[in-house]
């Protein structure tokens, strides 16, 4: 499946009686970052959980390869597309090197076990966090255990990605490490889905941006065609300038 494709038809989610996604189809392409933008509370993090199994929608479908994804065992799904949640959370104190060897866990009795020690090594680099390796997990800052978690799942080596907020708890030099290990992704014919607050970063990594509002989906393109001015303003009620910079989008509030 080094080329799976997740798509979504007509899907719909309903907490407490509240809407909070309706009817949006979208599909995950091989070999691209895909962008989730919208206000809080706009459906992103539903979506994203909704993509990539985590939860059922009350209504429509989520497929990989025109085989409905819940039709997948655990296993099966771990081996396709990894998560990385917004929650960094560990109730025990593992080790760093504990927490990245996690993501070799749907691998093992496999032949895939041979590379494990190249993948976790792999990882740690990509994610700089080598150097905590020994650190006890609830010690670190929650900067660390952002990208020590980003490191289990880049370890775990699927074709596609799921990346929910993985630069909100970061420095800029990390949020740029991220952005880059995404596009590094998408190179190498991985599909990539990331959930970013921040529409400038959005505008910098992404293929296609997907824009939310009231959890319907509202604009899905190019960075260009998405973040426009009159875009932005209507549905985050805000008026903003773009600038484009070498060919990418930046949102400026106007202040």
């Amino acid at each position: 499946m080094s080329g799976a494709v997740f798509a979504a038809e007509g899907v719909a989610v309903s907490l407490d009686g509240r809407d909070v996604l309706t009817d949006i189809s979208i599909a995950v392409r091989p070999g691209e970052v895909l962008a989730l933008v919208g206000p809080n509370g706009a459906g992103k993090s539903t979506l994203l959980s909704v993509l990539s199994g985590e939860r059922r929608p009350a209504a429509g479908m989520v497929t990989v390869d025109d085989r409905d994804i819940h039709t997948f065992s655990a296993l099966e799904l771990a081996r396709v597309r990894s998560v990385l949640t917004q929650d960094n959370a560990l109730s025990f104190p593992f080790r760093v090197i504990d927490v990245i060897t996690m993501g070799r866990a749907p691998w093992t009795r496999t032949d895939e076990i041979a590379s494990d020690g190249a993948a976790i090594s792999s990882a740690a680099a990509r994610a700089d966090v080598t150097h905590l390796a020994w650190r006890r997990f609830t010690e670190l800052s929650g900067g660390e255990r952002a990208r020590v978690s980003l490191a289990r799942v880049l370890a775990q080596d699927t074709p596609v990605v799921f990346l929910d907020e993985p630069t909100a708890s970061l420095d800029l030099r990390h949020q740029e490490d991220v952005l880059r290990i995404a596009r590094d992704l998408a190179t190498a014919g991985r599909a990539v889905v990331i959930v970013v607050h921040d529409l400038s970063l959005a505008g910098a990594v992404a293929d296609r941006i997907a824009l939310l509002s009231a959890g319907r989906l509202v604009a899905l393109g190019t960075p260009s065609e998405v973040l426009t001015e009159a875009a932005i303003s209507d549905v985050y009620g805000l008026d903003v300038r773009v600038v484009e910079i070498d060919g990418r989008p930046h949102i400026v509030p106007r202040r």
